[in-house]
């Protein structure tokens, strides 16, 4: 295979498999991590020992799969579900379209596409789950737990905060936490650009089902969603799968209980070092923190199992900031405007190509505060738009001086002081040197003769008969 790329997840892998044949980690161990079973992660390592890094590459990439259920099918099963057959169970409504619709689905494929459209099945039958305390990973940055906590960490002395933070599961160390005013998506942004800046890109990370992380099966899909097959991923979910970080959603608070009992030991010692510095605001807040971090690691901290850092330094040419911000799609209008959070941005005209009007652009707000306009790849040059010009009316008031004002803006000159009947001094506007000549008297309103028909009296029907 020639001209072979891949993406950050496959190198993700590669790195990680590299690992397994130099016997620094084992194939158990990777496993989670990679979001694979062990008997995948052997097949694939059988292949790269055979094929070198081409096998880490799927075959069919770019393909579209032969057994690719139709849109059309996808949409009638979603009508059926919410119309004739609302409140049959996945099991039932699948032996039901193949005796009344013939549809032959499969149970599986009827309750992914039916789960991904928010239909839940009414009847769910689980044997209760068995559960265990898991095992640290053995290698510093394998796997990250990130939450937020919402406390009184000041006490009175300022606004309720959002403590967000991460904990590495093999050392028990806080790479970076943040105080933001709510648990929100640039929070985690900004966590996640500290990380990897002073450690590196992490394997996974462990996250509850928040709507930061995983969108609602609640929220409708959108049109171009149905048609893809699969939904839009969130901002911040976008952001890990182009970094190549996998995503491990937690079930219950249980299984993230490193990161909270995190929140419970800091709302304990933090607050006291909050209160002892008599911080009350945001800013000082976070000071505190930053100064609080490094003697909590070294008291808390223990050593991995195994040496070494699982931790990817990012690509040379990898703008990060391009990648931790948020990303909108917009149509350029014909004016080469287009608007976002309620303001207008004017492209301006580059080397290659004078005119974006209509084409489709990826709008980025970074972290900064910028906002960065690409198309296919490349950035252009953007200015705040010029306002919309006014559309001049006349108001209500004297007939006389509503049109004397609006001739006097069309021929260049403002009358001052106008009247009840429209007279004024003229002062000249700010753009001519000499005052332009005054327009003519107004014409004086139409007034109909007596004979007019509309002066006539209307006879009403009685009056004809």
């Amino acid at each position: 295979m020639r001209g072979l790329t891949l993406n950050q997840k496959e190198q993700a892998r590669l790195q990680v498999l590299n690992q397994v044949l130099e016997g620094r980690l084992r194939v158990w161990e990777v496993a989670p991590v990679l979001g694979l079973s062990e008997r995948q992660v052997w097949r694939i390592l059988a292949a790269y020992r055979k094929e070198g890094a081409q096998a880490i590459a799927h075959g069919n990439r770019g393909r579209k799969p032969a057994h690719t259920l139709p849109g059309e099918v996808r949409m009638q099963l979603r009508e059926l579900a919410r119309g004739p057959y609302a409140g049959v169970n996945h099991s039932h409504l699948t032996e039901l379209l193949q005796e009344r619709e013939a549809l032959s689905l499969s149970r599986s494929t009827v309750r992914r596409i039916l789960v991904e459209a928010g239909i839940n099945s009414p009847r769910r039958r689980q044997p209760p789950k068995h559960r265990s305390r898991r095992e640290r990973y053995p290698r510093e940055g394998m796997l990250l737990q990130m939450d937020g906590s919402r406390h009184d960490w000041l006490e009175g002395r300022g606004p309720y905060l959002t403590l967000v933070g991460a904990i590495d599961d093999a050392t028990g160390t806080v790479p970076y936490a943040v105080f933001r005013e709510q648990e929100d998506a640039q929070g985690y942004l900004l966590l996640l650009r500290a990380t990897i800046r002073s450690k590196g890109i992490p394997l996974a990370i462990y996250t509850d089902r928040h709507g930061i992380f995983q969108r609602s099966p609640r929220e409708k899909e959108t049109l171009e969603e149905q048609l893809a097959g699969e939904r839009e991923p969130t901002q911040f979910g976008r952001a890990l799968k182009e970094l190549g970080i996998h995503n491990i959603f937690a079930l219950s608070p249980q299984a993230k209980g490193r990161i909270e009992r995190l929140a419970g030991t800091f709302q304990d010692r933090l607050v006291s070092e909050l209160r002892l510095a008599g911080a009350s605001t945001i800013e000082g807040a976070n000071q505190v923190l930053w100064d609080f971090l490094p003697r909590f690691n070294a008291r808390f901290g223990i050593p991995p199992a195994q040496e070494g850092s699982a931790y990817r330094a990012p690509d040379p040419a990898l703008c990060l900031e391009g990648v931790l911000c948020f990303k909108y799609r917009r149509t350029v209008a014909r004016d080469n405007t287009l608007r976002l959070n309620g303001h207008s941005l004017q492209l301006l005209p580059g080397l290659d190509r004078l005119s974006y009007a209509q084409a489709r652009v990826e709008v980025q707000e970074r972290l900064d505060g910028s906002v960065v306009v690409v198309y296919q790849g490349q950035a252009i040059a953007s200015q705040p738009a010029p306002p919309q010009p006014v559309t001049l009316r006349a108001r209500g008031g004297a007939r006389g001086g509503s049109k004397a004002h609006l001739i006097g803006l069309v021929a260049g000159v403002i009358p001052d002081d106008i009247g009840p009947q429209g007279q004024g001094a003229v002062r000249q506007g700010p753009h001519h040197e000499e005052a332009r000549p005054q327009a003519g008297p107004l014409s004086a309103p139409y007034k109909p003769s007596p004979d007019h028909p509309w002066r006539k009296p209307l006879l009403t029907k009685s009056q004809h008969n």
